[in-house]
């Protein structure tokens, strides 16, 4: 939220979750375009959505198609996935 670009180096933002839930996310204050990308519990992805920014009350909300373990928010377009790619998380020195 309120964050008008990424820093450098940084391609996204990834939510963890330690077991599959249906999960929901806006885009309240938040400044940039972002698509999200929905991963199940075997690190596949299962949808995304293309959302926009939202200045003030009511937000659209993005719901997962299902449960899902993992969420990644991107730039808009900065990436192009498709259902069935598997998510790789590799964690930082």
């Amino acid at each position: 939220m309120g964050v008008e670009s990424l820093p450098r180096g940084i391609d996204g933002m990834l939510f963890s979750y330690s077991s599959a839930r249906p999960a929901a996310y806006h885009m309240l204050e938040t400044t940039i375009p972002l698509d999200i990308w929905w991963f199940d519990d075997q690190g596949r992805l299962v949808g995304s959505a293309e959302m926009t920014p939202c200045p003030a009350e009511p937000c659209a909300v993005y719901g997962s198609p299902g449960p899902v373990s993992w969420v990644l928010e991107t730039p808009l377009g900065g990436f192009d996935l498709e259902v069935g790619d598997l998510l790789v998380v590799q964690p930082r020195g």
